[in-house]
């Protein structure tokens, strides 16, 4: 009998054990499906109007409204150190299925450049969803008609040729020039550039303070229409579509052999669930696919460049060494 009372307690011990079991594991279910429980916080890593905090309301909006995902999802603005605050702010939530963030170079310069204890690498991608480009306007009336005129003179005096952006040195708006300007056979590590951290840099280059303005295309087209500036150069592989856009030459097509995408996409804090991650993926690719983020696509000038998490993480560990290699040459890596 004291044999059989023993077993008995075994089995319930065990059996115990195993409910407790379920319930502190993850919310996946045998066949890995998973599902958001709660509302999803969606962090743009700087102020509201940039093309983080644009491209993360836009998703939300495609995401809710065409069904895509039922959950509500937030967007919330964490704006300082090019990112690093965002960035930090979503490291804290480790493992967490539920928040989210919105990415692009930044997250590989702004570390290499020794401003950010957080990289790509810390974090979870996710999906890549778009690909912006960036563009090169000067004054109406300045004497250079294209990037060559332009380079022409950079190559006797680089100094002479003042080049603003809103990013810090190391950062997209000067990478994106130097990596155009490089292929051109212009000296890189002569250039001066001027940051801009107050949102300035097209009034800098109006008033005449700075020759040459490196921002995104989408920036240049408005004063384009109005007849104050022309873009000499974008850094797409190919022409964009577009009333304004479509006229705007690639580096490429004037003979420079060099392109730069600022891809943005998007990622989760460390250790998320894969199921979690497969969730999100499924979820990214139909609104990539969907006719809605298509129309805004089209909106803000922006090329389609959907990866999945795998194809993202490849794609970023070779970003991390291009890029390291080009800053290490300006003087400018850790």
């Amino acid at each position: 009998m004291k044999k059989c009372l023993a077993i008995i307690s075994v089995a319930m011990l065990i059996v115990i054990l195993t409910a407790c079991s379920s319930d502190d594991a993850p919310s996946n279910n045998a066949s890995g499906d998973w599902e958001p429980e709660k509302a999803i916080e969606m962090v743009a890593p700087a102020g509201a109007g940039g093309g983080w905090d644009t491209t993360a309301r836009m998703a939300t909006k495609v995401f809710n409204e065409a069904g895509i995902i039922e959950e509500d999802i937030g967007v919330v603005n964490k704006p300082g150190g090019g990112g690093a605050v965002g960035w930090a702010y979503v490291a804290g939530f480790d493992g967490s299925n539920h928040n989210l963030f919105v990415a692009s170079p930044p997250i590989i310069l702004v570390p290499l450049n020794g401003q950010s204890e957080y990289g790509y690498d810390d974090f979870t991608p996710l999906a890549n969803v778009i690909a912006d480009y960036g563009a090169f306007a000067v004054r109406a009336d300045a004497p250079w008609d294209s990037l060559n005129d332009l380079f022409e003179d950079m190559k006797e005096d680089p100094e002479s040729i003042a080049v603003v952006g809103t990013s810090s040195p190391g950062s997209m708006d000067h990478i994106q020039f130097v990596q155009i300007a490089k292929a051109a056979g212009v000296d890189v590590t002569k250039i001066k550039y001027v940051t801009d951290p107050d949102g300035v840099g097209l009034t800098q280059l109006l008033n005449g303070s700075v020759e040459v303005f490196s921002t995104g295309v989408a920036e240049t087209v408005e004063q384009v229409k109005a007849g104050t500036i022309k873009v000499l150069g974008i850094t797409a592989e190919e022409r964009l579509t577009g009333e304004t856009l479509k006229d705007f030459p690639t580096a490429i097509e004037q003979g420079i052999d060099a392109s730069f995408v600022n891809w943005r996409g998007f990622f989760g804090p460390p250790n998320m669930d894969e199921a979690a991650i497969a969730y999100y993926e499924k979820k990214f690719k139909e609104l990539s696919d969907s006719e809605e983020f298509g129309a805004i696509r089209d909106q803000y000038g922006w090329d389609e460049m959907y990866m999945d998490s795998a194809e993202y993480k490849a794609f970023l560990d070779e970003q991390y060494e291009t890029i390291g290699a080009l800053l290490d040459e300006l003087g400018l890596g850790q």
